[in-house]
């Protein structure tokens, strides 16, 4: 091994850890893509929630057409089932298989475990958007402009934030609370986060800056009324920010 000019072993370069990241996020695309539960999650019911929302008369969405409002909830659902609901899930069976400790025993290293993940569900974000964004054209969405061209950044900006929580969440608890947590804030999200229908009532400035009501809101607001959602966005950096500096410091690679 080469050493320093003082017999110390030198560092890993930076392109080695990127190489580490794109390794771990191949392993983990693949085995999203190929696991039928997360594509149910991911896919399945997004669409369904898509299309139900879309033809149902209620709740009343405001003045906009029902898919206008509805189709970039559904996008920012869609981030939240794959980034955090199925990683949480993911993270939290593998410590518990001991998975983890193989890893954490390799220069991968718990940024490089976060980025990964991250680009991993990236991969599986870009079949969600053809499929739910295909789907949602048909039924009749046509969304503003500036959308095409805040949708990538926001997206991987949710992406990271999402999958940033899931790793504080299945580092902290058991796999089978993990499991129950991370279905139960699904359910929350759904039905309360503000992500497939603009927040309402007192709760409403709170919901929307929360990651999933501030990725809805942001998604929303650029193709509803083109315009960029400042404080929305700013809180997103925040959330990213603090759950990344969560994660790699406080991260246990072992249940």
């Amino acid at each position: 091994m080469t050493g320093s000019a003082e017999g110390a072993p030198d560092r890993p370069s930076a392109a080695s850890g990127v190489r580490r990241a794109l390794a771990e996020a191949r392993f983990e695309a693949g085995i999203m893509l190929r696991n039928g539960e997360q594509l149910l999650v991911a896919l399945v019911l997004p669409a369904l929630a898509l299309v139900g929302l879309t033809r149902a008369p209620w709740p009343d969405l405001g003045p906009h057409p029902r898919i206008d409002v509805v189709a970039p909830g559904v996008l920012a659902l869609a981030v939240v089932s794959s980034a955090f609901t199925a990683q949480a899930i993911q993270t939290g069976f593998d410590r518990r298989y001991g998975v983890l400790r193989q890893l954490g025993t390799t220069p991968l290293g718990s940024g490089g475990l976060l980025a990964g993940k991250a680009m991993a569900v990236l991969v599986v974000l870009a079949v969600q958007v053809v499929a739910l964004g295909g789907l949602a054209l048909g039924l009749g969405w046509r969304p503003h402009a500036l959308l095409w061209l805040e949708l990538v950044p926001l997206l991987a900006l949710g992406a990271w934030v999402c999958v940033a929580l899931a790793l504080v969440l299945a580092g902290a608890f058991r796999a089978e609370a993990v499991l129950a947590l991370a279905n139960l804030i699904w359910v929350l999200v759904l039905g309360f986060g503000g992500v497939v229908a603009p927040p309402a009532g007192l709760t409403a400035s709170v919901v929307s800056l929360l990651p999933p009501g501030a990725l809805a809101g942001a998604l929303r607001s650029a193709s509803v009324e083109g315009a960029t959602a400042i404080l929305q966005v700013c809180a997103l950096i925040m959330w990213a920010a603090v759950a990344t500096a969560v994660v790699t410091r406080t991260f246990d690679w072992r249940d």
